[in-house]
């Protein structure tokens, strides 16, 4: 082809340089689009859907060099009460086998910061898809917070024979809570008094959402209604249809329950 040999691997040399180009912009692209919350192993996996195959060391050495660092966790700090006269649940889901959506449901509270004061967060969790089911927000974080998630819940996935699973404070203990699911034929299930980890995947949730949405901000929310607005935003846009998870394959919560094949 009267092409030296020196030309030939200069070349070559070329190309691989736009291609590392390429690829050093589609970790950027990545990183950014999911706001600094995605690392190594979960930019790997979006770039796999592009059918783009890298090595996580390449993927993490790139990142270093950008200086494309991911937001960290916080400690963990209990939000709700245990100290009450209301009768607990005993823990029905621990070593239980997860085999199908709306089988058992998760929930927990957790609180953001505003400049108005505390705004209260009740999620529910399904433990197959990982799915937010339902959530509620308030100003006061009483037994209507974790009904009001939970009729929310209910009315978008009507679930039967399913167990929901909740720590001892004394809003999952209430008798107008405990009223509720016995009239949507829900079994109780509560975590052993001061364990979080027997509700963790529900702790890993409150983890996430604040190392990702609350204290990237760097400052509290101005109001409650700011907070809301983008919390509700994490929820359904981000969380539950963007982000992918590594308990289900790497899919979504929404491509879980669809059945979608990544």
């Amino acid at each position: 082809m009267k092409v030296s040999r020196t030309g030939y691997y200069n070349y070559l040399s070329k190309d691989t340089d736009n291609k590392d180009k390429e690829l050093i912009d589609k970790i950027i692209e990545i990183f950014n689009k999911h706001k600094k919350r995605y690392g190594s192993r979960r930019i790997k996996k979006e770039l796999e859907k592009a059918e783009i195959v890298v090595s996580k060391k390449k993927i993490r050495k790139i990142m270093e060099e950008y200086g494309l660092k991911p937001v960290q966790s916080r400690a963990y700090k209990a939000t709700t009460n245990s100290k009450h006269k209301y009768p607990v649940a005993e823990n029905l889901i621990k070593n239980l086998e997860i085999t199908r959506m709306n089988q058992v449901w998760v929930s927990d509270i957790t609180y953001v910061g505003t400049e108005e004061g505390w705004l209260y967060l009740a999620t529910i969790l399904d433990l197959h898809t990982r799915e937010l089911v339902g959530f509620s927000m308030s100003d006061r974080i009483d037994t209507d917070l974790v009904i009001s998630a939970l009729d929310t819940a209910i009315g978008k996935h009507k679930p039967k024979e399913l167990i929901i699973h909740s720590d001892r404070g004394r809003q999952y203990a209430s008798y107008r809570y405990q009223d509720k699911l016995k009239e949507n034929n829900i079994t109780c299930s509560m975590s052993a008094k001061g364990n979080p980890y027997d509700n963790a995947n529900m702790e890993s949730f409150n983890s996430t959402i604040k190392r990702e949405l609350i204290y990237t901000r760097g400052r509290k929310y101005i109001s409650r209604s700011i907070a809301k607005a983008e919390i509700f935003e994490y929820i359904e846009i981000y969380y539950n249809k963007e982000r992918m998870h590594s308990s289900i394959g790497y899919m979504t919560p929404y491509e879980c329950r669809l059945g979608i094949a990544v």
